[in-house]
């Protein structure tokens, strides 16, 4: 069992929850069974309203999980994912930091997901 912290600018504190392994449901989903204030618009990877920043906490070096080629697109288009970026996730399996909780679905790890709380806006912008 893995678990999730959610932390944001717009909770109190942070929330950190067990993410069954094995269920294949995203991270968007999560968030809402555990009323995780996450933003999202189209829940289908065309708005980049979920961007969210994952951070691997576990002992092992993360291994990337693979992008929708909506995620791809979106993630691009507003410049969280250049080309280097890409091809060191499909290339050399290593993670992307930012990501899109309605595309993402939860690994079996336990992993920090951190998120401004304005929908698009990456948590960097928000320290």
């Amino acid at each position: 069992m893995a678990t999730v912290t959610f932390s944001s600018p717009i909770l109190a504190k942070d929330v950190t929850v067990y993410a069954v392994a094995g269920d294949m449901g995203t991270l968007l989903a999560l968030a809402r069974r555990n009323a995780i204030p996450l933003p999202c618009q189209c829940q289908d990877g065309e708005c980049g309203s979920c961007l969210i920043k994952v951070t691997d906490l576990g002992d092992t070096a993360p291994k990337a999980q693979a992008l929708t080629e909506r995620e791809k697109t979106t993630l691009s288009l507003n410049g969280k994912l250049s080309r280097a970026l890409l091809d060191r996730a499909e290339g050399a399996n290593m993670a992307p930091p930012y990501r899109l909780a309605c595309q993402f679905v939860v690994p079996d790890s336990d992993i920090l997901v951190e998120f401004s709380g304005e929908p698009g806006v990456e948590i960097d912008l928000r320290r």
